[in-house]
């Protein structure tokens, strides 16, 4: 049944009444729905575990995982689950053998602990990082692809990237920067971190290797959620983290072949870690017809909404100024402003917490601090309002 409105929506939200929630970027709540479908699954499995996790829980695994690979545009026996992004970018980083020597090519914009990740890979393997420069305010996806050919050489082994940026929200032409790589024989990974539900994404339009992606974000899915999306040709190329039960696959069993076990061989062998709490991933499916009830596209056009409500509430006030293009090809529901360099990007958090208890992203960059709001759905324009008061009167204290 849809949903009479927004106010109806977000009480449908597990939400603290005392906080202003401006940064489902970082994490998101949870539907009601989601919360009372984990929590029945979690007493299962407390409650006669043996039995859920041997009977009940093979079938709920593969409908989950074929519900979300349907809703992502991929394909469920390529489609591993993980306990989130940065889960599911090690794998690749611990598998992958790159011929050296050779370099890794990021953005300046990446995730600090994804850096670190493909740094190790590098130090491992006798390889170089080295980053290209997202241009600031580009007029149109072109001129990322630009940027991103021009640093792409020889030398280059792996270009990864972030789908949507973390810091201000700018949204990357992945289908295109992932063929251009193609043509050059680089293996491309792509951080879809923020891009399940906030974008309308299918992976099949994607030419990446491996996409990886969380559920605690825009899908509005339990902490414990992330996946791995493999591309044609790199079946064989990952590794588990750890080696369990599903190390040594059944003798003459199709790798790709849905199994007993609720994955196929293939995919078990990545994600079988021994005994443990898979109730999130069954969840998953809650999540995502939580949003389809109220409309997967109206969805994006309110964050729309609210990002322009805050961009034209914040414009200009006390010199600040958006950090993200306004163009539907190059952003969604989160709006980044650049802070006067005299900022002090963690005591602004701290103040927008301790004294007004409102929860948004505010971090330091090499060319300056930025303000990142995330709106969804349940965000109100009163809130946006309340977050202008309070910036006005840290600014003024």
């Amino acid at each position: 049944m849809a949903f009479a409105d927004w106010a109806d929506a977000r009480g449908r939200m597990l939400l603290d009444p005392t906080v202003v929630n401006l940064n489902t970027g970082s994490a998101g709540p949870l539907p009601r729905s989601t919360f009372e479908r984990v929590t029945d699954l979690r007493t299962r499995l407390a409650g006669a575990p043996m039995d859920f996790l041997l009977r009940e829980l093979p079938p709920l695994l593969w409908r989950a995982r074929a519900h979300l690979a349907g809703f992502l545009g991929g394909e469920p026996h390529r489609l591993a689950l993980t306990t989130n992004v940065t889960g599911a970018v090690n794998l690749v980083a611990s598998s992958l053998r790159l011929s050296e020597p050779g370099e890794i090519l990021l953005t300046d914009h990446e995730y600090t602990s994804m850096r670190w990740c493909w740094e190790r890979m590098a130090q491992r393997q006798g390889l170089t990082i080295r980053t290209f420069r997202v241009p600031t305010m580009p007029a149109d996806p072109g001129e990322i692809v630009d940027a991103a050919v021009a640093a792409m050489g020889p030398r280059t082994r792996l270009l990864s990237f972030s789908h949507v940026l973390a810091t201000t929200g700018l949204v990357l032409p992945a289908r295109e920067l992932c063929e251009q790589a193609r043509r050059r024989g680089i293996v491309t990974v792509v951080d879809g971190a923020h891009a399940p539900a906030f974008l309308d994404l299918n992976l099949a339009d994607i030419p990446c290797d491996f996409y990886a992606g969380s559920g605690h974000k825009w899908l509005l899915a339990p902490t414990g959620v992330g996946f791995l999306h493999i591309g044609p040709g790199q079946e064989d190329s990952l590794e588990p983290a750890q080696v369990s039960w599903a190390y040594r696959p059944p003798a003459l069993s199709p790798p790709d072949e849905p199994d007993q076990f609720g994955s196929t061989p293939r995919l078990r062998r990545l994600e079988c870690e021994g005994t443990r709490d898979l109730c999130p991933w069954l969840a998953v499916p809650e999540s995502i017809d939580f949003q389809a009830r109220l409309g997967h596209d109206r969805i994006r056009l309110r964050r729309r909404e609210l990002a322009d409500h805050a961009r034209q509430r914040l414009t200009g006030w006390q010199g600040l100024e958006p950090a993200t293009p306004e163009s539907p090809d190059l952003s969604g529901g989160m709006v980044a402003f650049r802070l006067p360099a005299t900022t002090n990007a963690d005591e602004l958090r701290q103040g927008l917490w301790r004294r007004f208890r409102i929860e948004t992203a505010v971090a330091d960059r090499p060319e300056g601090p930025l303000l990142r709001i995330s709106a969804n759905f349940y965000t109100t324009e009163v809130e946006i309002e309340y977050l202008a008061d309070a910036l006005k009167e840290l600014a003024a204290g």
